[in-house]
């Protein structure tokens, strides 16, 4: 998916006529950012199904992680891919678009995020209000 909406972006760069940009740096970050977005991705899957539970679920969940990755994010699969790989995506194809892509959609992630947090309030209540106090949501 980073690398679609990164596509996006060098699409619209060419429509919109802008530069895209190539530096060692750019191309180092892109792999850094590539790289801790995918291995967090997987590090949280990890969790989902050592639990036996669904990644994507169209119902609420039974049990709240609040461990791994979730010591430290309330939302690290959204931080691994909606920020670090799209944002790594666009830095590798050099495209000032995708960044400006990457940018507009945190606000729908973080939408996204709070719908969700109202859903694990109403199924956990207490355990959910304590967690929350003491994990940031993004990072």
């Amino acid at each position: 998916m980073g690398f679609a909406v990164a596509f996006l972006g060098v699409a619209l760069d060419s429509l919109l006529g802008l530069t895209q940009f190539k530096s060692h740096m750019a191309i180092t970050a892109a792999w850094l950012l590539l790289a801790i977005g995918f291995l967090l991705r997987v590090w949280a899957t990890f969790h989902f199904y050592e639990r036996r539970m669904k990644v994507i679920s169209l119902v609420p969940q039974e049990k709240l992680i609040t461990s791994g990755p979730y010591r430290f994010s309330r939302n690290p699969l959204y931080l691994g891919g909606n920020v670090f790989i799209f944002l790594g995506a666009a830095l590798f194809l050099g495209t000032p678009a995708g960044i400006l892509l990457t940018a507009m959609n945190i606000p729908l992630a973080d939408w996204m995020i709070r719908r969700e947090e109202k859903q694990l309030e109403r199924e956990f209540g207490e355990e959910w209000l304590r967690y929350k106090s003491q994990v940031r949501r993004w990072f």
